[in-house]
């Protein structure tokens, strides 16, 4: 089926509260198409929200309920997450209305601009928001099409996850997860780390070859990370945060302060607002790809002290009785580690709550978990889990979270399960200090911002 996205001009998109799906959603109506959805969140209070700012974006929004499938669509859109039996996609196919998934409409969207594809399993969003920050800053007026809001962006009444741009380079996530990444063909590529998360090893190193294969332009690898050196192009290109490395960009010098990160990129002085050596690497990223494409590294630090961060990803709530609460993303056993290991230099005491999204990701994980996280906590700090998140369907419920939380136990840390997620204020209540950071981590499931908002009234 060939599609010419130029001359659609009625998308409709199934699950469009999604992340993924509502970022496309918001692309296509910047380009002055007419867009309308759907979501099974929708008129349950969940995802309110971001029904509201879909719908300020221009995009009609609908109940899950076939009523939105209508005969003039030139196109329905699907997640990975709808079933072919939900009634819309029946509807649609009674309407012989094309069907293609989230993945082949971003895939044409690369074909038809200039895009920079942020690849790796962990890190793409926040290389993606900084490097278009970057861009923006230099005047280039670029697009993004990310997993998770901008602050800037979200500060104008905007979900944040995409911007159309003017100019002509674009900025994308490229998730490997389900192996979608090799459907794109972007002008430059980027290879942030691999690390084991929702697929072996050997089948991401696969994946990322084709990956490198695809790119048309510039590919540009962490040179700090084994796996992605293996992978290099070009190390003129490249970036590391290893001094005797040849990578053409190379980061020194860190050190945090409280909520602030300081270092150099090949001797310039750079100040973000955010925390953790992650993030030094992922605006390490973004500074090498846009040096690659003109920008001065100058300007890069200029732009970066600028940066506000991005939804849910060491969000920083606030400070209430002298504990910081600080809201992640992290869901893999890695960006877990990372996360506490951000925190750490905040307070000397870390209390981290976590909620596993997937019996299969968590099964899958399950002693990749245990040991990063142990290795992550010192001797006062704790971590906490409720119950692994269900999103519906059909899955083998033969895991626990509280599994995790013994094994972790036997490595000798504090670790607590508190199956009811809502109780957990409560009985963290007594373990909180006067000076401390309670992070909360989890993905998936859109009701994890109103959990922050809980635990916050609560402290």
């Amino acid at each position: 089926m060939k599609i010419d996205i130029n001359r659609l001009h009625h998308l409709f998109f199934i699950g469009v509260a999604g992340s993924g799906m509502s970022a496309l959603a918001q692309y296509f109506a910047g380009m002055g198409k007419s867009v309308s959805g759907s979501d099974r969140y929708f008129g349950t209070g969940v995802a309110d929200d971001v029904q509201k700012k879909l719908e300020t974006a221009g995009i009609r929004c609908f109940e899950q309920n076939g009523e939105g499938i209508v005969a003039d669509l030139d196109l329905v859109v699907v997640s990975t997450a709808v079933e072919d039996t939900v009634p819309e996609v029946q509807k649609a196919r009674q309407l012989n209305i094309p069907i293609i998934k989230r993945s082949e409409l971003l895939a044409l969207i690369v074909d038809n601009r200039k895009t920079i594809a942020i690849a790796g399993t962990s890190g793409k969003s926040t290389t993606s928001a900084m490097l278009f920050e970057i861009l923006d800053y230099a005047g280039w007026e670029p697009g993004i099409i990310s997993g998770a809001g901008l602050i800037k962006l979200i500060r104008d009444g905007k979900i944040g996850n995409a911007l159309t741009g003017k100019g002509e380079w674009l900025v994308i996530e490229a998730d490997e997860s389900d192996g979608s990444i090799v459907q794109y063909k972007p002008e430059v590529g980027v290879l942030l780390n691999i690390d084991k998360d929702h697929q072996e090893i050997d089948t991401l190193l696969n994946i990322f070859q084709v990956f490198k294969e695809n790119t048309r332009g510039a590919f540009i690898v962490n040179q700090s990370h084994p796996l992605a050196a293996g992978l290099s192009k070009d190390f003129h290109h490249d970036f590391s945060v290893d001094e005797v490395s040849n990578a053409g960009y190379k980061a020194t010098n860190f050190r945090q302060q409280g909520l602030h990160i300081h270092f150099m990129i090949n001797g310039v002085p750079f100040m973000l607002q955010t925390i953790g050596e992650h993030n030094m690497e992922n605006a390490l990223a973004a500074v090498a790809v846009a040096a690659t494409l003109g920008v001065d590294v100058s300007v890069s630090a200029e732009a970066l002290a600028q940066y506000e961060g991005i939804y849910r990803r060491h969000q920083v709530i606030g400070n209430k009785n002298g504990v910081w609460l600080i809201d992640d993303y992290a869901h893999n056993p890695a960006k877990c580690a990372a996360s506490i290991r951000a925190c750490r230099e905040i307070a000397p005491k870390v209390i981290a709550w976590f909620q596993p999204h997937g019996y299969g990701p968590t099964r899958f994980l399950r002693d990749d978990f245990v040991k990063e996280i142990s290795s992550a906590l010192r001797p006062k700090d704790e971590i906490w889990m409720s119950e692994i998140f269900y999103a519906g369907g059909t899955a083998v419920k033969d895991i626990s979270a509280g599994d995790l939380i013994e094994a972790i136990k036997q490595d000798g840390k504090h670790a607590y399960f508190v199956e009811q997620r809502d109780d957990f204020p409560d009985r963290v209540r007594n373990h909180l200090t006067g000076n401390c950071v309670l992070l909360l981590m989890g993905a998936r499931d859109p009701s994890l911002e109103q959990f922050a908002g809980q635990v916050w009234n609560s402290l």
